[in-house]
């Protein structure tokens, strides 16, 4: 019986997820319930649950978890000073002249948009609103535009400093503090801002990637990606605009990436040179009201408070999950598997993309990682490959329908004449996108390690 625990315990944390109830409080209530059971039936000593005052401690402790609401605050302060706006409307002017501009332009922004918030919910929603009914009053086609606008908005998972990158660079850096305690030897340090770095040649890929569709579909079906026609005025016009309004944000952008992967600053640090900058843009725009940074610090609170409380839970549901040897049963699963990390890696990360239906980046992050982090790193694995691999995977799961987060997004803001089948068949071409570029960086480590390793 005692055996069957941890999978008992697993499958139950779902039910009650799948019942709707919040995730913090299914994970440390049914964790709770499972040690009641534990301690009637005596399959658990309950005073097991004092190591929890100590798991806490450590979370309070940690100094990096600190840049987490300095880069939600960032991130809200600059969507709400119209900064998305203005850069959608003069990009998309600059482009407008070419065939399947407005998609570049939105690709763009949405880069620019996932490097200054990091908050996929935020950027999709911003971008729905701002240029698909842009793009389909120019004739666009609905799938391509709904498409073009879901997978950009998804960039906020991979592209630094993005929040996504925050929580797993501090979970990475615990599990790797975990398999050097079980005999892992290694010199290698798995920090936030290695996962920043490791993260921005497959960022870039993707965003490559996503242009070269758009250049194709344009190229081969020049009506669903149609030009428009701007005489020199207006072009000289979206020229001067593009450069105001992107020379300050990209400012900030290079101020606290670059502070991070030169070393001047850790990201803690850099996440406060963002905060504190996001401030000065929107003074300097005359954006900045009383009203508008009380909401701005109202919703970051309540992110902030979200992430964690289901922090909390997860470690709750880590340690039970632990007393009841989960951890030594993932362990002894994945290194009798044939294939070795391979197997184990593919194993993980189905499992994973399918969890990325019901869960969201958060709770995969501190629930998953923390049980099969360690064991992947025992087996080999490097903890810049697999937080990257994760990320794109997430953000491949949160693409795929019918249950991805971003379509859930995007459907929340279009139009009514858009049906959600369109929607579907828009981001299927990204989802190859996404599949190339995770298959490559599997097969090529380097495309994620080796940046790290020249500027270190």
């Amino acid at each position: 019986m005692f055996e069957l625990m941890p999978l008992l315990l697993f499958l139950a944390v779902c039910g009650v997820l799948l019942w709707g109830y919040p995730v913090a409080f299914s994970l440390a209530g049914t964790s709770l319930i499972f040690v009641a059971i534990g301690a009637m039936t005596g399959l658990l000593e309950p005073v097991q649950l004092n190591f929890m005052a100590g798991r806490l401690f450590k979370i309070m402790d940690r100094s990096t978890l600190i840049a987490v609401p300095l880069f939600i605050f960032m991130g809200l302060m600059l969507e709400r000073t119209k900064i998305a706006e203005d850069l959608l409307e003069s990009m998309a002017t600059l482009f407008g002249t070419l065939r399947g501009g407005m998609g570049f332009a939105v690709t763009i922004v949405g880069m620019l948009l996932a490097a200054s918030t990091g908050i996929v919910g935020a950027t999709v929603v911003t971008m729905g609103l701002l240029s698909l009914p842009a793009m389909l009053k120019r004739g666009y086609k609905p799938e391509l535009a709904t498409g073009v606008i879901c997978a950009s908005g998804t960039l906020g998972q991979i592209i630094p400093p993005s929040i996504v990158l925050v929580l797993l660079g501090d979970v990475l850096a615990n599990a790797m503090t975990e398999a050097k305690s079980q005999g892992l030897e290694t010199e290698q340090v798995a920090s936030i801002g290695d996962l920043f770095m490791g993260a921005v040649i497959p960022g870039m890929m993707l965003v490559v990637g996503y242009m070269l569709y758009i250049a194709f579909v344009a190229w081969r079906r020049p009506k669903d990606a149609p030009a428009m026609e701007i005489d020199e005025a207006e072009l000289k016009q979206a020229i001067f605009r593009a450069i105001k309004s992107l020379s300050l944000p990209l400012i900030l952008i290079v101020a606290v990436l670059g502070s991070i992967l030169y070393g001047i600053a850790t990201p803690t640090e850099a996440a406060a040179i963002g905060a504190f900058g996001a401030i000065l843009l929107a003074l300097m725009r005359k954006q900045l009201t009383l009203q508008r940074l009380q909401d701005v610090m109202r919703s970051t609170v309540k992110t902030t408070s979200m992430v964690f409380l289901i922090l909390i839970g997860a470690s709750i549901f880590s340690l039970v999950f632990r007393m009841y040897g989960g951890d030594e049963m993932i362990r002894h699963f994945f290194t009798e598997l044939p294939g070795g990390l391979f197997t184990a890696l593919l194993i993980v990360m189905v499992v994973m993309f399918l969890l990325g239906f019901i869960l969201d980046f958060i709770e995969i992050t501190f629930v998953v990682v923390p049980i099969i982090g360690p064991v992947l790193l025992m087996m080999g694995a490097d903890p810049i490959w697999l937080g990257v691999l994760i990320a794109i995977n997430l953000q491949t799961s949160f693409l795929t329908p019918p249950f991805g987060f971003a379509l859930f997004y995007l459907r929340g803001v279009a139009p009514k004449e858009i049906r959600t089948a369109q929607i579907y068949r828009g981001v299927i071409p990204f989802i190859g996108i996404q599949a190339i570029v995770l298959a490559l960086i599997a097969f090529w480590p380097q495309l994620s390690t080796w940046l790290p390793a020249v500027i270190s």
